[in-house]
């Protein structure tokens, strides 16, 4: 089984399972071979308006479907990447409102893989005693391991997303207020322990709280968190994939905050209009109808699924040649990048890259579709002039301290 081919035909001879009605009516399309082409197939993929629907009157949350959006190569392809390898980082979109930034990162949801979750309060996972031994769980973990029990369970990725006006409280956590009326003094889980191992969410992050975002970057950056409340304190794992968006005309991005980000996409406005009218159009019938919208893409989004999760099973396989390693190296050594993440996210990304693909060696092509991506808004004007004046007075303190304490 090698890269979209083989999974999109395991997932058409499946439909089966869907349910002859979620499916578009005589969809015969042929297999895809890369994500590219996976994209560009949907976006210029016409459908039927659908009829008006029922109704109910409940209040239903049904994301528009992210195969749907019309465009914005760049930015799905950032998205899926990071779904398939967190390791690359998080993604940072750029744009001005009303261009689908948010509306692509809540769609996400039906493409989120499965993983392994542990059914301990602690977090507890076989991988820690794998690394660390039994004294790396909780007593309770240590015995059901020992009894041949499991310590986790597959369940979906999920999207949390941390609002605007959020408190210092709401995000890493506080005293449970439950726990007081029992005369025990109790940590209630924040926002960033619900994060762990999923996707969180920042949507105008740069005009979050400098407090709270201080604390998320610290939090992704240790991989766990400690909460202290006067005599009680909590450790929490904070292992997640960081997505932000902002518009720029509100404000600036502090350096800091965006160095932490991987992927750096700008989001522009649809310029062909073509491309606006379809985009109109899919959003009208999603209003009218979403049922049929998202039943109508229901086979390219499995597919997508299907093949995140594929490329997720070999990406420990995927190697980097010396020779397109030092490809990379160079471009970053020209554009004369200080930080070391941006390495980290060159060569993760096209890791990902590649096992979208199935294949197991990265190429210059790989490095080719991630390097905009990972190395943009990585040099600093301010740090280059820093550099030059310190360089500039650095050789001025040596040649005088040669002059008047020459070397014995």
């Amino acid at each position: 089984m090698t890269g979209f081919e083989s999974t999109a035909e395991d997932k058409l001879n499946n439909d089966q399972e869907i349910g002859e009605g979620e499916l578009l009516e005589g969809d015969q399309s042929p297999p895809v071979r890369s994500l590219q082409e996976l994209l560009d197939r949907v976006t210029g993929r016409d459908f039927q308006p659908p009829k008006s629907s029922d109704e109910s009157g409940i209040a239903e949350v049904l994301p528009f479907p992210f195969l749907a959006l019309v465009g914005q190569y760049e930015m799905k392809l950032a998205l899926m990447l990071a779904l398939i390898n967190p390791a690359a980082g998080g993604v940072l979109l750029i744009g001005p409102r009303g261009t689908g930034k948010t509306t692509a990162v809540r769609s996400l949801t039906d493409l989120l893989p499965e993983i392994p979750r542990s059914l301990c309060y602690y977090g507890c996972m076989s991988e820690d005693i794998e690394n660390g031994g039994m004294d790396a769980v909780c007593p309770d973990c240590a015995r059901r391991f020992a009894e041949g029990e499991p310590l986790e369970r597959l369940d979906h990725v999920h999207l949390i997303e941390l609002p605007l006006n959020s408190r210092l409280e709401d995000v890493v956590g506080g005293i449970d207020e439950r726990s007081i009326a029992q005369n025990r003094l109790k940590i209630k889980k924040g926002l960033l322990a619900q994060a762990d191992h999923n996707l969180l969410y920042v949507d105008e992050i740069n005009l979050l709280d400098d407090e709270v975002i201080d604390t998320l970057l610290d939090a992704a950056a240790q991989g766990y968190y400690t909460v202290r409340r006067g005599p009680v304190s909590a450790s929490y794992k904070s292992r997640f994939l960081l997505i932000g968006s902002m518009n720029p005309e509100e404000g600036r991005l502090r350096p800091q905050i965006q160095d932490r980000f991987g992927y750096r996409v700008v989001v522009r406005g649809l310029e062909d209009i073509q491309e606006r009218f379809e985009a109109y159009r899919r959003v009208q019938s999603y209003q009218v109808n979403p049922h049929q919208v998202i039943s109508n893409f229901l086979t390219e989004t499995n597919i997508a699924k299907a093949e995140i999760e594929s490329a997720r099973d070999i990406l420990s396989t995927v190697e980097i040649p010396d020779g397109v390693a030092q490809a990379g190296l160079e471009v970053i050594s020209r554009l004369k990048i200080d930080s070391l993440r941006a390495e980290i996210t060159l060569f993760e990304g096209a890791r990902a890259h590649a096992a979208a693909e199935g294949r197991q060696e990265v190429n210059l092509n790989d490095l080719r579709e991630i390097a905009p991506l990972a190395l943009r808004f990585r040099s600093s004007s301010f740090m280059e002039g820093f550099l030059e004046n310190f360089i500039t007075e650095e050789s001025k303190l040596h040649e005088i301290i040669n002059t008047i304490m020459p070397e014995s």
